[in-house]
This record gives C-alpha cells, sequence and structure tokens, in this order.
C-alpha cells in the first residue's frame, strides 16, 4: 500500500509542473541578488547574501504566480492563492539552490554552477510537492 501512494504518474506530473513555476520565480529572485551584490562587488557577508537571496527568491515567486493565477481568477484571489502556496516547498528550494552554489563555487554565481543549482531546486521540494497534491489535493501552485 505505501508503495502505491509515489505510483501516480498524473500526480508526478502535475507535482513537477508546479515545482517547475515554483522554481522559476525563486529563480528569477535568487539569481538576480547574488548576481547583485557580485556585480556592485558589495562588501556583505555571503551568509547575508544568501538570506536576502532565498527572501527574493520567494517574493519574485509569490509575484510570477499571483501573475499566472490573475488569467484564471480576479487580483485578490490570485495573490491570495500564490502567498498561500507551501513556504516549506519554497524554503525547501532555495536553500538547496544556495547550498549547491557556496559548495561548488563557494557562494559566487557562475554560469557552470547554475545548472546544477536548478537540479537541486527542482527534485529538493517534488516528493514533498507529491504528498500533498497526492494526500490533501493541494498543490503549491
Amino acid at each position: 500500500m505505501y508503495m502505491s501512494f509515489w505510483n501516480n504518474p498524473d500526480i508526478w506530473k502535475q507535482s513537477a509542473k508546479n515545482t517547475l513555476w515554483c522554481l522559476a520565480g525563486c529563480s528569477i529572485g535568487d539569481f538576480g541578488t547574488i548576481l547583485f551584490f557580485q556585480i556592485n562587488e558589495i562588501p556583505f557577508p555571503m551568509l547575508g547574501i544568501m538570506t536576502l537571496a532565498i527572501i527574493n527568491g520567494l517574493i519574485t515567486s509569490i509575484i510570477l504566480e499571483t501573475i499566472i493565477l490573475f488569467r484564471q481568477m480576479n487580483l485578490k484571489e490570485a495573490f491570495s492563492t500564490a502567498t498561500g502556496m507551501s513556504l516549506i516547498s519554497m524554503i525547501s528550494m532555495e536553500i538547496a539552490m544556495n547550498t549547491v552554489d557556496v559548495v561548488f563555487a563557494g557562494g559566487v554565481l557562475v554560469w557552470w554552477v547554475i545548472p546544477f543549482m536548478l537540479i537541486a531546486g527542482f527534485i529538493t521540494p517534488l516528493p514533498y510537492n507529491y504528498y500533498r497534491l497526492k494526500k490533501y489535493n493541494i498543490a503549491c501552485h
């Protein structure tokens, strides 16, 4: 019975789609923040930059999701739905991405680390997103 819970390809597909939307939104704020500090050579502790990157990633994810949902509902409902997304999913995604950046590139955003960051950011919350969708019929998006 336990394994059958995890064997629904339709839910995996929907979870993957939802996770990709979240990844797109989170990546914009995350990469933008790291790049901003890097380009401007602002002397700021790496932990501080990564914390700001996570916060900005959450904000841009909510903005992107609100825009996407606005096609289906009014702005207030779209924003409410976007802010009601799973913070556990988004924060785990952000932490995974930034951990990969720190471990492989020392917290510096370089082109070759981005694919690894995106893979980690996608894989980390995917099982949780599947679980929420399967058990509660609640998607992160």
